[in-house]
C-alpha cells in the first residue's frame, strides 16, 4: 500500500470539517490588509503627507519594532508596512491550528487509529493536513492580492505570496512539532513559541536598524516576508527562500512521520511522581493552564512596556493630520491625544485578552472531547466543581494579565500609574462577557463551542478596524467593548460596566445549568 493512500479522502474530510473555520480565517486575515488601503489613502491623501509619515515612522525605533521599516511611501507601500507583518503572523496562527487539528489532535482522540485501520497510508494524514493549510493560505493570498491590486498588481501579488508563504512555513513547523510531541496542546505551544521567537528577532532587528534590515531580521521568517518589499522594488528571490524553508521542513516532517507509530512521539511526556501531588480539581486546572497564563502574562507585560513609551510621541506621529486624530479619538476618547492613545492601547489589550479567556474556557471543551473529563467525573467530583476550577483560571487570569498590561503601560509612560492601571482593569467586564458566551455555548451547544472564537474575533475587528473605516456607532456597539468608558482621561461610567458584569454572570449561570442537564461528549 502506498504511503499516501487515502490522501484524497482525508483531504476532503479535513476541508469539510474546516468549511466554516477556514473561510472565516481567510476573510479576516486577508481582509485586514485589503480593508486598510482606503483608510490609509484618506489619512495621507498627498505625497507630502505620506513622505512625512514614512520618515517619522522610520525615525521611531518603537514603531519599527512593531511594524517594521517603511520601504515605500506610496499607498500600497504604507499598506504593506502597516498590515504585512500582522497578516503574516495571523496566517501563521491559522496554519498551526489547521495542521495540529488534523494530525496530533486526531491521534490524541483516537480517531486517527481507527482511520488508519483502513486503506490509509502512513503519511496520508500529514499530507491531508498540509493540503488543508495550503488551501487556506492560498485563499488568504488571493484576498490580499485582490484587495491591493488597485495599488499595483506586482506589489499586491508579492504581498499576497509573502503572507501565504509565511503561513505555509509555519504549517510545516507545526507538522514537525506534531511528530515531536505527544499532545496537541504541546504541539501548538511549541509552534507558537517558534512564532514568538521569529517575531521577537524581527522586532529586535528592525528596532536597531533605521535604514534597512539587520542580521536579526534575516534570521526570522517574519523578517523574510517583510523583506519581499512589496510595492518597494519587489525582491522576488526572497519568496524562493520561503519556498525552500517550506520544502526542507516538510521533508523533515515526512521523515519523522514515517518513523513512528500512531499516537507515539519522539519527545514522550515525562512521567509524573510515584505519588500524586494534585489533591483538588482546582489544582489540576492550574496544572493544565499555568503555562498558558504565564505566557500571556509575560507577553502583556512586555507589550505594555513597549506601548507606554510611545504615548508621548503620539501627537508628533499624528502631526496635523486631522483624520488620524479623529480615529484615535474615536477609539480612545477626546481628552488629549496622549490619553486617547493610552485608552486605545488599554482597549486593544482588553480585546486581545478576551482571546485568552475564550481559550481558557474552551479548554473544558477539549478535556471533554478528548475523554479525559469522563474518568475524573466518574469519581466524587461534580461537574460544576470540575468546571469551576478552569473558569477561575480563565476569569481570574484575565485580571492578572490586564493588571500586568496596565503596570507595563504606566511604568513605561512614567506617570499616572493609578489611572492607567484602572483603564486596563475597566476592560474586564467586556472581556468576561465573551468568556461567558463561551461558557454558554459549551454548556448548551458543545458542537458550536468553537463559534466563541468567531465572536471574539468579530469584537477585535470592530474595535481595531471599525474606527478607521468610520463605521457607524450602532455597528461599533455590537462589541461589548463599545460600551465601556474611555479611560484614562474620560469619566468613569459605572452603569454599563455593571450591566456587562451582570450579563457575564447570567451567561455563565445558564451555561453551567445546561451542562448539568446534558450528556458529556454530545
Amino acid at each position: 500500500m502506498s504511503a499516501l493512500a487515502g490522501t484524497g479522502t482525508l483531504g476532503r474530510l479535513a476541508l469539510r470539517r474546516d468549511r466554516l473555520m477556514t473561510p472565516l480565517w481567510a476573510v479576516v486575515v486577508g481582509g485586514l490588509a485589503a480593508s486598510g488601503v482606503g483608510s490609509l489613502a484618506t489619512l495621507y491623501d498627498t505625497a507630502a503627507k505620506r513622505a512625512e509619515m514614512a520618515a517619522s515612522m522610520n525615525a521611531n525605533s518603537s514603531m519599527r519594532s512593531l511594524y517594521g521599516p517603511v520601504f515605500s511611501d506610496s499607498v500600497g507601500g504604507l499598506a504593506a508596512w502597516r498590515f504585512g507583518t500582522f497578516t503574516a503572523v495571523l496566517a501563521a496562527v491559522m496554519s498551526l491550528i489547521i495542521v495540529v487539528r488534523h494530525t496530533r489532535e486526531e491521534e490524541e482522540t483516537g480517531r486517527q487509529e481507527m482511520l488508519s485501520a483502513g486503506m490509509v497510508g502512513r503519511r496520508a494524514p500529514l499530507t491531508a493536513a498540509l493540503l488543508a493549510a495550503l488551501v487556506a493560505n492560498a485563499a488568504v493570498a488571493l484576498i490580499v492580492t485582490a484587495g491591493l491590486a488597485g495599488q499595483g498588481a506586482g506589489g499586491a501579488l508579492a504581498l499576497g505570496l509573502a503572507v501565504g508563504g509565511t503561513g505555509m512555513l509555519f504549517a510545516t513547523t507545526a507538522a514537525i512539532a506534531a511528530q515531536l510531541t505527544e499532545s496537541a496542546r504541546l504541539a501548538k505551544g511549541l509552534t507558537a513559541a517558534v512564532l514568538g521567537l521569529a517575531f521577537g528577532l524581527r522586532a529586535a532587528g528592525d528596532a536597531g536598524t533605521a535604514g534597512g534590515s539587520s542580521v536579526l531580521t534575516w534570521l526570522s521568517p517574519i523578517g523574510w516576508a517583510e523583506n519581499v518589499r512589496a510595492f518597494a522594488g519587489e525582491r522576488w528571490w526572497v519568496l524562493l527562500l520561503i519556498a525552500l524553508a517550506v520544502a526542507v521542513q516538510a521533508a523533515v516532517a515526512y521523515g519523522l512521520a514515517g518513523r513512528r507509530d500512531v499516537g507515539m512521539s519522539f519527545l514522550p511526556a515525562r512521567p509524573g511522581p510515584a505519588e500524586g501531588r494534585i489533591a483538588t480539581v482546582g489544582g489540576l486546572a492550574w496544572r493544565l493552564q499555568r503555562g498558558g497564563l504565564l505566557g500571556w502574562s509575560a507577553g502583556f507585560l512586555v507589550a505594555g512596556l513597549a506601548f507606554g513609551g510611545m504615548a508621548d510621541g503620539a501627537a508628533e506621529l499624528v502631526g496635523d493630520n486631522e483624520r488620524a486624530r479623529q480615529i484615535f479619538e474615536r477609539m480612545g476618547g477626546q481628552a488629549g491625544l496622549s490619553n486617547a492613545f493610552l485608552a486605545t492601547m488599554a482597549g486593544l489589550f482588553g480585546m486581545i485578552g478576551s482571546l485568552y479567556v475564550v481559550g481558557s474556557v474552551l479548554r473544558l471543551h477539549g478535556e471533554e472531547t478528548s475523554q479525559r473529563a469522563e474518568p475524573l467525573l466518574a469519581s466524587a467530583v461534580g461537574r460544576l466543581r470540575w468546571a469551576a476550577g478552569h473558569l477561575a483560571i480563565a476569569f481570574g487570569g484575565a485580571v492578572v494579565i490586564m493588571l500586568l498590561a496596565g503596570t507595563g503601560l504606566a511604568v513605561s509612560y512614567g506617570r499616572d500609574f493609578g489611572p492607567i492601571v484602572g483603564a486596563c482593569l475597566v476592560q474586564l467586564p467586556a472581556t468576561w462577557v465573551l468568556g461567558g458566551l463561551a461558557v454558554l455555548l459549551w454548556g448548551a451547544m458543545p458542537k458550536a463551542a468553537v463559534a466563541a472564537w468567531g465572536v471574539a474575533g468579530l469584537a477585535l475587528a470592530l474595535g481595531w478596524i471599525g474606527p478607521a473605516l468610520d463605521l457607524p456607532r450602532s455597528v461599533l456597539d455590537l462589541s461589548p467593548f463599545g460600551h465601556l468608558p474611555k479611560l484614562p482621561g474620560g469619566a468613569m461610567e459605572w452603569p454599563p460596566t455593571l450591566v456587562l458584569a451582570g450579563v457575564t454572570v447570567a451567561l455563565v449561570g445558564v451555561g453551567l445549568a445546561a451542562l448539568r442537564r446534558r450528556d458529556l461528549t454530545t
